[in-house]
């Protein structure tokens, strides 16, 4: 008999989608002779694998580190303070204001002393023109004739707040050079300033730790004197006090270990770089070196500079330890090298964190946890192997309680699952162990659905209506029951996933795909089947159910 209109345009909707979810799911393969067939999966391992090359998997399934940062955010606000005790030396002397000497009293404060009685008031009025939205700015007592510069609290919590928020970015950046899929990179925790991180796939979590917690600060400073042995010598070589603009650094070279006096102010920085990139040393075979670029701000800088220094010796610092030394021969408009016996992997990781930019202040590891891919695997084939089971249980008492009619509910939770785990691989979501039991649960939500339906349709034939009619009240019926309990889950899951971490998610996500998922199912494709099962009948008279 064939097929009327209406079921005919059900049947091609309903073999479409079962079609596009077999696409998305990887069924139809290229073969050696380069003609696509059809192959389901012959193994759970089988499964699993295809699954894997589908869909991304979580930290909890597919392996990797989970860490929580801290970030030193009292940091940002010493390097604020710093930059602005330094700018002040330099706009002072822009102005003419003559003055004895600016320094950083503490985290927030820096205080300007020793400005002549006669250009006190205007250094006043430049002080407040230049500094007061984020400063208050006071007096010192007469005998200090100068200025205390202190910061406003509100300006301290801006500060806070951008060096989690840099930090997160440049964190991003250079996960993301790594080349880790579906990393979870956010804010964690209550103004503890701390930052969560889960990288799923990773196999080298001491590489990866070593990179996210390089700060990566690039100065490039002249070199006043040294080599010294020891901090002790560079100390007495100088009567045990250093000058206000220098700074005592130890050198990081391999084979020119010691101290160096530097300037305190830098030529360049990091903030100067246009990019970086790894290659071998010419001088030390087998070794490799960084080569960086400036922008044309910083080379607009450096190149008078380097020229107004010739045979001088200029340091380049990274991360407050000199990388190398050399003479400067030369003018150097807008490139570098960063020297030293670094491995392939090392030049790589510098130049990698250095593209990336500078963190704003250090970061500290709060906790750490890595999940080897063996307990991912695992964790998949036990989950996988409840939620078989479960559905095992489920489709025999569904055909024990409702007989034939239990095949229809198996077909449909059946074609649930394929669509699911279609979407989420159309969607490249991630996968979690929550993410599994959210599979679980869309299990039984079709079974309720399912069942739901089948009581209405059995109340309507007890009322003594036809066949036809009774199945069609029965899913009309059920249908606001079943829209109302869906709704109101997805709107659940959906605060789980505004406010949830990275596995809540996960859980999230697959149970609001499952739901609108079962909706088609449990409602549309059930339907279909019986108006099928009861259109090849001539007079439909029963309904196993």
């Amino acid at each position: 008999m064939p097929l009327a209109p209406q079921l005919r345009w059900k049947a091609l909707l309903i073999g479409g989608v079962v079609m596009a979810c077999l696409v998305g799911l990887g069924a139809f393969r290229k073969g050696l002779e380069g003609k696509t067939h059809f192959q389901l999966p012959r193994s759970r391992a089988d499964l699993a694998a295809n699954l894997r090359d589908r869909i991304n998997l979580g930290l909890d399934l597919r392996g990797g580190i989970h860490l929580i940062l801290q970030v030193q955010v009292e940091e940002a606000i010493n390097s604020e303070t710093d930059q602005v005790a330094e700018r002040l030396t330099t706009l002072l002397r822009e102005q003419g204001i003559g003055f004895e000497a600016i320094r950083k009293t503490d985290l927030t404060r820096v205080e300007i002393r020793g400005i002549p009685p006669e250009q006190i008031g205007t250094a006043s009025n430049f002080l407040r023109d230049t500094y007061e939205g984020a400063y208050t700015i006071g007096g010192l007592p007469a005998e200090a004739s100068g200025f205390v510069l202190e910061m406003k609290p509100a300006v301290q919590a801006q500060i806070r707040q951008e060096a989690v928020r840099n930090s997160i970015e440049t964190i991003r950046q250079r996960v993301d050079a790594l080349g880790v899929s579906e990393p979870t990179i956010a804010e964690h925790g209550r103004g503890e300033w701390e930052i969560l991180v889960q990288l799923p796939g990773v196999d080298d979590p001491a590489r990866v730790k070593n990179i996210l917690q390089s700060t990566a600060l690039l100065e490039i400073k002249l070199v006043q004197d040294g080599p010294f042995a020891s901090e002790a010598e560079a100390l007495a070589a100088r009567g045990g006090i250093l000058p206000p603009d220098s700074l005592l650094l130890r050198s990081a070279e391999a084979g020119r270990g010691g101290w160096y006096l530097v300037s305190r102010r830098s030529v360049v920085s990091g903030r100067d770089l246009r990019g970086a990139r790894s290659e071998s040393n010419p001088e030390i075979p087998g070794a490799y070196q960084v080569s960086f670029s400036l922008s044309r701000d910083g080379a607009s800088r450096f190149g008078p500079f380097t020229e107004s220094n010739i045979n001088r010796p200029l340091a380049v610092v990274l991360d407050n330890r000199i990388q190398s030394v050399a003479t400067i021969k030369n003018r150097i408009e807008d490139a570098g090298v960063i020297t030293g016996s670094f491995t392939l992997q090392q030049a790589a990781d510098l130049a990698l964190v250095l593209r990336s930019g500078a963190l704003p202040a250090s970061i500290r590891y709060l906790e750490e946890r890595t999940v080897g891919p063996s307990l991912g695997a695992e964790s998949i084939r036990a989950g996988f192997t409840a939620s078989l089971a479960g559905l095992l249980v489920v489709s025999l008492s569904m055909l024990f309680y409702y007989r034939f009619s239990g095949v229809n509910a198996i077909l449909s939770l059946l074609l649930n699952l394929v669509i699911l785990l279609a979407v989420l691989a159309y969607l490249r979501a991630t996968l979690t162990l929550p993410g599994i039991a959210g599979v679980a649960l869309t299990i039984g939500m079709g079974v309720d659905s399912n069942v739901l339906v089948f009581e209405r349709i059995r109340e309507e034939l007890r009322t003594g209506k036809s066949v036809l009619s009774a199945m069609g009240m029965g899913f009309d019926r059920a249908f606001t029951t079943i829209l109302d309990t869906h709704v109101t889950t997805i709107v659940s899951a959906v605060f789980l996933f505004m406010f949830g971490t990275g596995p809540i998610k996960g859980f999230a996500v697959t149970l609001i795909i499952g739901l609108f998922c079962n909706l088609f199912t449990s409602i549309y494709v059930s339907r279909a089947i019986f108006e099928f099962v009861l259109g090849r009948q001539a007079r439909p008279t029963a309904l196993s159910i």
